[in-house]
């Protein structure tokens, strides 16, 4: 019973990781690439428009659909590792 509740705690705990690094990414490309380093970004030119822009607009929309696939694939892989696989 020990061993299921110690399991679980590192799973949840594994889980919880992942969930960070995920919203870390997203805010990071959310708010970091499309406000706070708009000005630096506006200097390189993507599609017509500055890097920024194409950030705030289609960027953020497309890391997180990414990072979607990269959390289902990952926890896939963790549901293996604590024998919890479909």
């Amino acid at each position: 019973m020990a061993d299921d509740k110690s399991n679980a705690a590192e799973y949840w705990k594994a889980n919880v990781r992942l969930i960070t690094g995920c919203m870390i990414v997203w805010a990071f490309v959310s708010y970091g690439c499309a406000m706070l380093f708009r000005p630096l970004l506006a200097g390189i030119p993507i599609g017509g428009t500055d890097l920024g822009f194409w950030f705030a607009q289609q960027g953020s929309i497309l890391t997180f659909i990414g990072l979607i696939f990269f959390y289902a694939w990952k926890m896939n892989k963790l549901d293996q590792k604590f024998g919890l696989g479909e």
